[in-house]
């Protein structure tokens, strides 16, 4: 039996927002019934723009059904914007911890809510970009799916990319794929202090800090990015606020918040300035 905690089981015994709303703001749907875990996600924005009301349906274990109840919670009174702050670990955290072969039930809930974000967004109701390159057969896994989990949750083996995702959990076909996927992402991240050296942040002029944002752009995050097919355009810059828009493969990807939070972001973030904020173009 696993081990779950008393809120995993509160949770499960009582799963709450469950259901479906008429005419959702948004609505996202990950996973199927052949894989064993299937969710669907959807909310309703306020006048204020902060989500009054968010339903789910879910298929699947007890740790499936307590992470979506537990992110219908979490996401109740927020705006978008605050919604995608939300990590697969932060609903681990608020259901006091999972099992770590259970991981992949918080990372479908991250799924369904980005899915549906980027519903409201765009009007797609595409969950994968058909184009992705599929690592794992057996469960249906893209290369993009296991490099955001390997870089979010600081993955460094194929059994834990297993528990986060499934990828290699069915006929092994895959793990040597996954493997060679997180020794790429482990080297980039040894290499990646040392590509720039950045000056202190109050020595910097206006326009020394518009030409390290495009020199960081251009070393640092541009190449990841062309590497799955796709790319990034500088659209404006206006004191620490970076308009970007995305292109090739990322333009659409659903995961493109997540992209452009935790990654463009943060790398801004590290090398430029703590109060950079990059918002994609409308």
């Amino acid at each position: 039996m696993w081990d779950y905690s008393e809120k995993v089981m509160e949770h499960f015994r009582n799963p709450r927002n469950v259901g479906k709303i008429e005419n959702p703001d948004g609505s996202g749907t990950v996973g199927s019934l052949a894989c064993g875990d299937a969710l669907t996600l959807m909310f309703k924005l306020g006048p204020d723009g902060r989500i009054a009301d968010v339903k789910f349906q879910t298929f699947g274990c007890a740790s499936a059904i307590a992470s979506s109840s537990a992110l219908t919670e979490m996401l109740m009174g927020k705006t978008l914007e605050e919604a995608q702050g939300i990590t697969n670990k932060d609903i681990a955290a608020f259901l006091g911890g999972l099992p770590d072969q259970k991981m992949h039930c918080s990372v479908m809930g991250r799924e369904a809510l980005d899915a549906a974000i980027h519903n409201y967004r765009t009007g797609e109701t595409v969950v994968k970009n058909l184009e992705d390159h599929i690592v794992c057969t057996c469960f249906g896994v893209s290369e993009n799916e296991i490099r955001r989990v390997v870089t979010e949750n600081s993955l460094s083996a194929v059994e834990e990319v297993t528990n986060y995702c499934k990828a290699g959990g069915g006929c092994g076909m895959c793990r040597e794929a996954i493997q060679n996927l997180i020794n790429s992402i482990r080297q980039a991240r040894t290499e990646t202090p040392a590509a720039v050296a950045p000056a202190p942040v109050k020595k910097r002029s206006n326009i020394q800090k518009m030409k390290l944002i495009e020199e960081i752009i251009n070393r640092e995050i541009r190449p990841h990015l062309q590497r799955d097919g796709g790319d990034i355009e500088l659209i404006d810059i206006e004191g620490d606020r970076v308009t970007i828009a995305f292109r090739g493969m990322c333009a659409g990807c659903a995961s493109a918040a997540f992209t452009r939070q935790d990654f463009i972001q943060a790398r801004l973030r590290e090398f430029v300035s703590p109060d950079i904020e990059v918002v994609e173009a409308g």
